[in-house]
C-alpha cells in the first residue's frame, strides 16, 4: 500500500463514493459524472488503487474500505499513542527540571492572616479528593467555626481527615464544632501535640505557617504555599505517620450505634483526657463520666481502665 499519512483527501472520497454507486467505471465515464478533467479522474482512480480501495483498469471496481484502511488507521493510532507518550515524558522532564531550577515553582511565601485565610479557602474550594489538616490550638488565620468551605466540600464528596491537638479540643465550644463536622463526614483523630500547622489538598498543595508560636506577634504571619515535590511528599508522610498513631474521635449519635453517646466519651478517654476534662466537654458531672466508663468496662468484661482501652482497640470500637 502507498503512503497512508493522509488516508483520503476530499477529492478521493468523492470519487470513491461515486465508484461505489457505479460498481465499475473507467476514467472517461467517471470524469463526466464527477465533472472532472479526464486526466484528474484517471489520477484519482490510480490513487484509490494504490491505497487498496479500487482494483482493475481501465475499468475500476471499488473495494471494501475497512480492509484497505484498517491497517492504516491502526498504524496511525499507534503513532499517536507513541507521540502522546513522548509529549508526556518531555512535559514531566520539563516540569521536574523547572522545579529543581526555579524555587518559585515549588514554594510561594504568603504574608498576612487575610491572605493565608484566602489561600486555605481556595484550596478547599478547588479540592477534588481529600483535605488533610493539622489543627493546633490558637490558629493564625482561620478558626473552626470560620471554615464554612468544609461543609460544601464534604457535600461534593471531598474526604476530610483532621488531627486535633488535645489542648484545642479542651477549649470551650471546640468539641461541639468538631463533632458537628464528624457528623457531616469528617474523619477526626486526636494527639497530645502536633509539630506544625498544616492544610494539604489532594496531595498536590500544602500551606504551612513559617513563624513559630513564640514569634507570632512579631509582624504579619507568614506561610509557605508548597507545591508538588519532595518537600510536599515529606509533609504527606508526616501526616500519615501521625494519623496512624492518633486516637480516632468518633461521635456516638448515629442511629443504631450500640455504644450510643458513650462512643464519644470512650474516644476522649482513650485519647488521654482526664475525667474532669471529659465531664466539662460533655456537659455532665465527673461522677457521670466515671459511671459511664464503668458501664463500658462491664460491656468489655474488664475490671481496669487499661483493659478497657485495650478492648476498645481490639473490638474495633474506635
Amino acid at each position: 500500500m502507498a503512503d497512508d499519512t493522509e488516508l483520503l483527501d476530499p477529492a478521493e472520497q468523492r470519487v470513491y463514493r461515486l465508484l461505489v454507486r457505479l460498481v465499475a467505471a473507467g476514467a472517461e465515464d467517471l470524469a463526466g459524472r464527477a465533472d472532472l478533467p479526464p486526466a484528474e479522474a484517471a489520477r484519482l482512480l490510480e490513487s484509490l488503487r494504490a491505497k487498496g480501495l479500487a482494483r482493475g483498469g481501465p475499468l475500476f471496481e471499488a473495494l471494501p474500505p475497512d480492509v484497505a484502511l484498517g491497517d492504516a488507521l491502526l498504524r496511525r493510532q499507534r503513532s499517536l499513542d507513541s507521540a502522546r507518550r513522548v509529549v508526556a515524558g518531555l512535559t514531566e522532564e520539563y516540569r521536574a527540571t523547572t522545579r529543581r531550577r526555579v524555587a518559585d515553582h515549588l514554594v510561594e511565601i504568603v504574608v498576612g492572616a487575610a491572605a493565608i485565610r484566602e489561600r486555605v479557602r481556595d484550596m478547599q474550594n478547588s479540592a477534588q479528593e481529600e483535605i488533610l489538616w493539622f489543627c493546633r490550638v490558637n490558629p493564625i488565620a482561620m478558626s473552626g467555626p470560620e471554615n464554612t468551605e468544609e461543609g460544601a466540600a464534604l457535600a461534593r464528596g471531598v474526604r476530610y481527615r483532621a488531627i486535633y491537638e488535645r489542648a484545642l479540643i479542651e477549649m470551650p465550644g471546640e468539641l461541639d464544632g468538631i463533632t458537628a463536622s464528624i457528623r457531616r463526614g469528617e474523619h477526626a483523630r486526636v494527639v497530645d501535640a502536633l509539630p506544625v500547622r498544616l492544610a494539604l489538598a489532594d496531595r498536590g498543595m500544602a500551606i504551612c505557617p513559617l513563624v513559630p508560636d513564640h514569634d507570632r506577634d512579631l509582624g504579619e504571619p507568614t506561610a509557605a504555599l508548597i507545591r508538588r515535590g519532595e518537600l510536599l511528599d515529606a509533609l504527606v508522610a508526616l501526616f500519615e505517620g501521625i494519623w496512624e498513631r492518633a486516637t480516632p474521635l468518633l461521635d456516638g449519635d448515629a442511629a443504631g450505634d450500640p455504644l450510643g453517646p458513650d462512643r464519644l466519651l470512650l474516644s476522649l478517654f482513650v485519647a488521654g483526657f482526664p475525667d474532669k476534662s471529659i465531664a466539662s466537654q460533655l456537659g455532665v458531672s465527673k461522677r457521670t463520666v466515671q459511671r459511664r466508663l464503668e458501664r463500658l468496662m462491664a460491656i468489655a468484661a474488664v475490671d481496669t481502665r487499661a483493659g478497657l482501652a485495650y478492648e476498645a482497640g481490639r473490638r474495633g470500637w474506635l
